[in-house]
């Protein structure tokens, strides 16, 4: 690809909004300046007028299609100056945006812990009614909102280009969101609006952020346009097109943008086109300065509209001569085509100037303009979609390398001169196309192919072609790309490679196979770029060996571009001819960098030869007069004569993961990190996962339909839909983890009612007398005949529900009423493809339910076969459960063959309400006693609310509260919504609220009627805390501290989130981690909040809660369970006593923090430890030394026990662990872990092959034989602890639609296992952290499957679901945006005690400087009394400088870069803005982040593995330091004590921390755990 001095965008898609200047178009004529309805006078400073077409005038308005909120007759009034005056100014975007105090209103979210609801949406018939439902809090009129999956259509319903409403009455239907950008992803907070409007008026705004915010207007609110429905795409893009391009011509003039208000016409349209190049729906070629033209109307009435407000330019758009020569070209264009004429964008635009064409316009000529700019783009798309069919796009000429041997060296052959690594070390296998790649430098770098042998980059394709005759690799050092461009001009590449080394040499890598190349030229440089399937690599400067065969590319591109030159100096392109261009550059200078010979011979043979560079220079230059010229068609046919080959290319580039078939790999031993070694499985596992592949063909082995071509439009509508909703890991968006089942969804069970009356009485008996009675006196019977089939209590039927489905039933119960009827009350057991497993359930398996029907005998089907499977448990029953399943097996496919109707048997009872499978309670189900066990439940998991008699006690939520004890409300009750809201990443908790701690003082209720929820009011005490008082007292406060006051009022029962405690400092337990579990406060200070005054609490002041036992933690829906656990005993988790311990293998161990935490919890002891990465198992060994740690393979080591205990025939294992099994020594064999001493197995196996495994060409199952997944299943089904614990990324879940968390699911429970799954957030835990991860449960069926932690500090983010078949969705734990126990833990709490440092200091150890501040602080420390890995990377010199020229400030990063050249030590002259990010940002928001600075009050990023100021997560610099973050600070950020070693050099220690769980997280998981290893206790007690 090669692009002129702005890059040709390889990136496509739609681009977000954003709020800055805005100007409009209302209910006008043409041309005529429009008023704003939305302006006050405090606005019009930054608001502007717009000039747009006006609407037609109907007063006799048609009703839409389904409007039950129809517009009013007249359009809307523009308000007066005086009206405007009196309206109180709201801050909006230049022209229009939210309420002024938008950002101090907080979000209300479930306060549920677990949440599960149907994904509906709520749908309302009024717009006001909408409105008012979004509104967060108070507002100026008229009120503003977003659309997101919004429609504008006609009155009859027929979807409609925007522009439209310019001449007729347009609709919407949408649904309407608050103006808030945390929850504009969250839709279930939005309400759909169908048919309401009709739109009175739109604006344009986003000049200033450089993308397109469009609004428009009703009669009762104003909208943003933040995202149109998939199916109104394609009508609505050329209004989105034209918008782009509006902004982009404002930032080719504005000055505040770097533009140029002078430029002529040829230039802007020449910049405009480049910029907009990379848009999916942009004309290529000629078309492109005409399409451009044809806005030129638009554009100048938009722009005109800003001269009011843009002061910063200091500049009239309205006078400026470009602007009128574009509007006046547009009309001239738009005369001629009414004439017949087809204007030519040959050759220069000569326009005079001063000349303007009026055309008066009425209504039925607008609307046929319309029409026809309408059919005009259309036929754009086409004629773009046609030119990549002509046979120059269809097929690529590739030069012959004999053609050009003359040009290059004698034959050479590349030698690594250092130990390279795969390049596939260094990037996850998660891209599906080519511009999604990374970018990377290379330096000091040579191409060869597969021998070995320099070759060059003209023998590979500049585009992908799909039948490439050759491969090419590359080998050189590896660097981040900090955006510095690169000048190649021959003199530097030459001596370059004779000069010393830059600082930073890079990562020596060898390259897998080249797909394609490209060159990128501007501003006096030259930048080439080559692709592999892994990242996009920009060249800097070849290696010396390379040098000669590097110099021909380089010169032949300069020579393209002073062809270009000479052309544009004529007056006329045309005049120069192919033969004319020749004589001109063999006449060129011999000191010229271009020259080749004064003979014209020679030189035509190398332009000719060498003319693929030449040609994709001139096909993606911006004017077409270039591109057409004589010179390239005559280029073109010779290149064709000659003897080259025709590759037919490819249409879209679909990235496809393959071996590195590098030949360096070979050369030299590699120690690459992630050896690809197939997994060690036991046979189960093996077999399982092997017959779901032979079954279940996935979709990359899927063969292309015939009529795949006919879809492809659509496909890429989707794709570009799903791109849309792919968030990163930062982003406060909902996730919402849609596990596609890949059968139907599931139903609710309606039931057909059989005709009663064709049933005889003798079809339908008990079987016995009656033996026993329900409470209300009906007869219970055990047995009952219908139609000769028996049904028994504890068996099961079948019954048709009314869609025709059939539904079985596990019978509870039967009774008869008295009036006769004859029923039965059973639970509904459900299929395994309508649970969560979907197709990686076994057929012959169901699952109890805790859904309950009441039928009547006569609509029982049929009596269905259901086998209770209780099978013995443990290891040593591994081999007689497998005989005794495969005796099954064999049984139930003899039935089979036989015809024979299917048994079912079931063992586990699914309740995705808790989104787990539980053990069969057999003791509570089936017993025929006229009780059923869930319903009970169902009847105790009610809001239920009653006070006693004596007016000091009421229960809620199943929670007992007294007077004086001490509550949660939200903050929001109090009016304390969210202020100082970040809009920044790292600033996202800044403005969140912790729970307000209160009193009950007093329970009033009324004379008149029974207390109830509503007519009940509850006096109580608030206590304040030091963050309401200052953020400085925050940071230097306990965070338990709370502050009496005499701040007295009354609340509902319905704002109380929980209860918690009180108590006298003295008492409070003591906390050896900066992990908080507990609800406890102390409060020892008074404070007024009117003076601001605090004093000590005088004696007896306040009635304190006792110390000792409650149930504490129950503060969410009162789940929660009595902790029978003393505080002192609980805390000192150090003296639990080993013995007392799970003794736990932790496989995949990294650094152990998921180690440290768990057993930080007093739960277990990490008795051995598997890790395969050399550092951080020596880490691991150094914070655990007594623990036993493998530093080897997983399948090795696992292929070793097995073989220790006799077991090698049940392991299927590759060759290579068989042999290195062998080799182990003796000591380490004694050492390995046996079946039965191994309590809690816990590890995060590695699964970057699963998100890409759908697009592998080869055999999906070889490839999933190679996942690390297998081997961790494997030692769970060997070993069979009594616990498991799976963590990875949040993304788990839906790997490959699903499957991979499906079959790991359907593996633990085939073991025999219970399962929970789940994703938490541990910011949400006393960590500032953004980090989500998902986790899975299992727990042995005579074990308590322990519950998920509660979340106990506030952290911006949504719930964490995962959608569930059936439109249900889960959710582990609730958000805590709305609120939690705890303030959200800053960077400030975090790392603001470590003392300074600077750029890339390396010493391991140094004093503290200073005593700690934060409690988190105080308790981070520990016993340390020095610091250690204080240590940061060093950043080279261009970055080190722009992380200076970073200000101190929150959210800052590389948009506040000045735009200036700074000059380096070596004389370099760079820009200090990277040049990449401004021609890309559009299409990345913003690069936001990146060189960016944290905010003391905000959060940390997610912490990588290494932090780069150009890496996936950029802001990495500290708050007002000029360097990256140490790594002891991001290991804070992770919750590491700071007595954790790290271990390696710093990349390595950068690398555990990043690839580690929080101990945080984990010590909360370990809580959870204990509890259930007590509860079990506690049983085995009382029993």
């Amino acid at each position: 690809m090669v692009t002129g001095v702005f890059i040709i965008n390889r990136v496509q898609g739609e681009q977000g909004f954003s709020d800055s200047k805005m100007v409009s178009s209302s209910a006008a004529s043409n041309g005529e300046k429009q008023g704003n309805n939305r302006a006050s006078v405090a606005d019009k400073k930054t608001k502007t007028q717009g000039r747009g077409s006006g609407k037609k005038n109907n007063s006799n308005t048609v009703k839409p299609f389904a409007s039950k909120a129809a517009s009013g007759n007249g359009k809307r009034k523009i308000q007066s100056d005086s009206v405007a005056d009196t309206a109180a100014p709201r801050k909006m975007p230049r022209r229009a945006a939210a309420c002024l105090d938008f950002k101090q209103k907080t979000v209300k979210i479930s306060d549920k812990s677990s949440v599960l609801q149907r994904s509906t949406d709520h749908i309302e018939a009024e717009e006001f009614e909408a409105v008012n439902i979004t509104k967060l809090g108070p507002e100026e009129h008229p009120p503003c909102r977003k659309l997101v999956d919004f429609i504008f259509h006609d009155s009859e319903g027929n979807p409609q280009p925007f522009e439209m409403s310019e001449v007729s009455d347009i609709f919407i239907t949408s649904i309407i969101m608050p103006l808030d950008d945390e929850i504009v992803k969250e839709k279930n907070k939005g309400v759909r609006c169908e048919a309401f409007g009709r739109i009175e008026n739109w604006a344009l705004s986003g000049y200033d952020e450089g993308t397109p915010v469009i609004w428009i207007s009703t009669e009762t609110a104003d909208y943003e346009c933040t995202k149109p429905a998939a199916a109104y795409k394609k009508f609505y893009a050329r209004f989105w097109e034209k918008a782009c391009v509006c902004i982009e011509v404002f930032k080719k003039l504005s000055k505040s943008n770097g533009g140029n208000p002078d430029i002529s016409l040829e230039e802007l349209l020449a910049k405009v086109a480049r910029s907009m190049s990379g848009s999916k729906t942009f004309p290529i070629g000629s078309s492109a300065i005409d399409y451009l033209i044809s806005f030129g109307e638009f554009i100048f009435n938009q722009l005109i509209g800003l001269d009011d407000s843009n002061d910063a330019d200091n500049i009239k758009f309205s006078s400026l001569s470009v602007l009128i020569l574009l509007r006046d070209q547009c009309q001239k264009s738009r005369a001629n085509n009414n004439q017949g004429v087809v204007p030519s964008s040959q050759g220069s635009l000569t326009i005079q100037e001063g000349k303007q064409i009026e055309m008066p316009e009425d209504e039925d000529e607008k609307l046929a303009r319309l029409l026809e700019e309408e059919e005009n783009w259309k036929l754009l798309k086409q004629r773009n979609s046609r030119k990549s069919t002509s046979s120059r796009n269809r097929m690529y000429i590739k030069i012959n390398e004999d053609e050009m041997a003359n040009d290059y060296p004698l034959p050479a052959y590349y030698k690594p001169s250092v130990q390279e690594m795969d390049e596939f070390i260094f990037f996850d296998f998660d891209n599906a196309v080519s511009y999604d790649l990374p970018t990377r430098v290379l330096n000091d770098w040579s191409l060869y192919n597969s021998d070995s042998r320099l070759i060059s980059l003209e023998l590979l394709p500049m585009k992908p072609c799909a039948e490439n005759d050759g491969t090419i690799f590359g080998s050189g050092n590896m660097l981040e790309d900090d955006g510095t461009g690169f000048s190649y001009n021959l003199d530097q590449c030459q001596s370059s490679t004779s000069t010393s080394k830059a600082v930073d040499n890079g990562v020596p890598v060898y390259l897998s196979a080249i797909k394609e190349w490209m060159i990128e030229f501007g501003a006096g440089m030259i930048f080439i770029s080559i692709r592999t399937d892994m990242a996009w690599y920009r060249l800097r400067n070849p290696a010396k060996q390379y040098v000669s065969w590097y110099e021909p590319v380089v010169k032949t591109a300069r020579l393209a571009i002073d062809i270009i030159i000479l052309l544009k100096e004529q007056t006329r392109v045309s005049k120069l001819s192919f033969f004319d261009v020749i004589k001109k550059v063999s006449e060129f200078e011999k000191n010229h960098p271009s020259y080749i010979s004064s003979n014209m011979v020679s030189v035509e043979r190398y332009v000719v030869v060498h003319a693929q560079i030449i040609l994709q220079l001139f096909d993606e230059y911006p004017e077409s007069v270039i591109r057409k010229s004589p010179f390239a068609a005559v280029l073109l046919e010779k290149m064709e004569m000659r003897r080259h080959t025709k590759l037919v290319m490819k249409k879209k580039v679909v990235i496809v993961k393959e071996f590195n078939l590098n030949p360096s790999a070979s050369m030299v031993p590699v120690q690459s990190k992630r050896k690809v070694m197939r997994a060690t499985t036991t046979k189960f596992i093996n077999k399982f996962w092997g017959e779901y592949y032979s079954n279940h063909l996935p979709i990359g082995d899927l063969h292309i339909d015939q009529d795949k071509q006919q879809k492809a439009e659509e496909e890429d509508e989707q794709e570009e839909s799903e791109q849309e909703e792919n968030e990163n890991e930062d982003e406060d968006v909902e996730l919402e983890v849609s596990i596609d089942t890949q059968e139907d969804k599931q139903k609710s069970h309606s039931l057909t009612k059989p005709d009663s009356s064709k049933l005889e009485k003798s079809e339908i008996k008990w079987n016995g007398p009656s033996e026993a009675t329900m409470s209300c006196g009906w007869a219970l019977y055990r047995s009952a005949s219908v139609r000769g089939d028996k049904v028994t209590v504890g068996g099961a039927v079948s019954v048709i529900t009314a869609a025709e489905d059939m539904v079985i039933i596990f019978v509870e119960y039967m009774f008869e009423t008295p009036n006769g009827g004859r029923m039965v009350h059973g639970r509904v057991l459900q299929k395994g493809t309508h649970t969560v497993l979907g197709n990686a359930a076994n057929k012959r398996e169901v699952y109890l339910t805790n859904q309950c029907l009441e039928i009547e005998l006569a609509e029982v089907k049929e009596s269905v076969v259901v086998n209770i499977r209780m099978m013995p448990w443990g290891h040593k029953f591994r081999k007689e459960n497998a005989d005794a399943d495969k005796i099954y097996q064999m049984k139930a496919a003899d039935r089979e063959k036989k015809g024979l109707p299917l048994e079912y048997f079931c063992k586990s009872l699914y309740w995705p309400q808790r989104g787990a499978f539980f053990a069969l309670p057999v003791d509570t189900i089936g017993l025929g006693s006229g009780v059923c066990h869930s319903c009970i439940l169902r009847e105790n998991d009610g809001d239920d609310f009653e006070v006693t008699v004596s007016k000091a006690t009421f229960l809620y939520k199943k929670n007992q509260y007294n007077v004086h004890d001490f509550v949660y409300v939200n903050a929001s009750h109090f009016g304390e919504n969210r202020e100082d809201l970040g809009t920044h990443k790292a600033g996202r908790n800044v403005g969140l609220k912790a729970f307000v701690v209160c009193q009950l003082l007093e329970i009033k209720v009324s004379e008149k009627s029974k207390p109830n929820i509503e007519n009940t009011l509850l006096r109580i005490r608030r206590f304040y805390r030091p963050e309401d008082i200052s953020i400085e007292k925050a940071y230097c406060s306990d965070i338990r501290e709370v502050l009496f006051t005499d701040e007295t009022l009354n609340i509902p029962v319905k704002v109380i989130q929980g209860k918690c405690q009180v108590r006298k400092k003295s008492q409070l337990p003591v906390l050896d981690t900066p992990v908080n579990l507990e609800h406890i406060f102390f409060c020892d200070r008074f404070y007024d909040p009117q003076t601001g005054s605090m004093k000590q609490l005088p004696t007896n002041s306040l009635v304190f809660s006792p110390s000792g036992k409650d149930n504490l933690f129950n503060k969410a829906k009162g789940k929660g369970k009595c902790n029978e656990r003393d505080d002192i005993e609980y805390l000192k988790w150090k003296e639990v006593p080993k013995e007392n311990r799970l003794s736990t293998l932790d496989i995949f161990a990294g650094c152990g923090g998921l180690s440290e935490g768990l057993q930080q919890s007093g739960v277990s002891y990490t008795k051995w430890a598997i890790e395969y990465e050399q550092p951080a198992g020596v880490a691991f060994r150094q914070n655990n030394p007594d623990a036993l740690v493998f530093i080897d393979n997983c399948n090795v080591i696992l292929r070793a026990i097995m073989e220790k205990c006799g077991d090698a025939d049940d392991s299927v294992s590759p060759s290579e662990a068989i042999e290195l099994a062998a080799k182990l020594d003796e000591e380490k064999v004694k050492n390995l872990p046996l079946p039965g001493e191994v309590d809690f197995i816990n590890g995060g196996p590695p699964c970057q092959g699963f998100s890409g495994m759908n697009r592998f060409n080869q055999s999906t199952w070889s490839k999933v034989q190679c996942e690390m997944i297998l081997s961790f299943l494997s030692f769970a089904d060997y070993f069979r602890p009594r616990f498991f614990l799976l963590e990875n990324v949040r993304n788990f879940v839906s790997f490959n639609k699903g499957q991979t968390f499906r079959l790991t699911l359907a593996s633990l429970l085939e073991m025999g296992y219970q399962v929970r799954f789940g994703i938490l957030e541990a910011g949400t835990f006393g960590v500032s952290q953004s980090r989500k991860r998902a986790f899975i449960w299992a727990a042995s069926p005579e074990e308590t499957l322990p519950e998920w932690p509660e979340p106990m500090h506030v952290f911006a983010g949504p719930e964490l679901k995962v959608t569930l078949p059936g439109g249900l969705q889960y959710s582990a734990a609730r958000s805590t945006a709305g609120g939690a126990p705890f303030r959200s833990v800053t960077v400030r709490d975090t790392i603001g005690d470590l003392p300074s440092v600077g750029n890339g200091v390396s010493k391991f150890e140094i004093e503290y400087g200073s005593e700690p501040v934060s409690s988190f602080q105080k308790k981070i420390r520990g016993n340390v009394m020095v610091l250690s890995d204080h240590i940061t990377k060093e950043m080279n010199e261009l970055n080190l400088t722009r992380c200076k020229h970073i200000p101190c400030k929150p959210g800052a990063d590389w948009r506040d870069l000045p735009e200036e050249k700074v000059k380096l030590s070596t004389g370099q002259v760079v820009d200090l803005i990277p040049w990449c990010l401004p021609n890309t940002a559009d299409r990345h928001n913003q690069w936001k982040g990146l060189f960016g600075r944290l905010d003391w009050e905000g959060n940390f990023p997610t912490s990588i593995t290494d932090p780069q100021p150009m890496g996936k997560v950029g802001m990495c610099f500290h708050p007002d330091q000029d360097r990256i973050l140490t790594v002891r600070e991001i290991a804070r950020s992770q919750g590491f004590m700071d007595s954790f070693h790290f271990s390696g050099n710093i990349q390595n220690k950068y690398r555990q921390i990043g690839n580690a769980v929080p101990p945080p997280l984990a010590y909360a998981l370990g809580t959870k755990l204990k509890e259930a290893v007590d509860a079990k206790k506690s049983k085995s007690v009382e029993a």
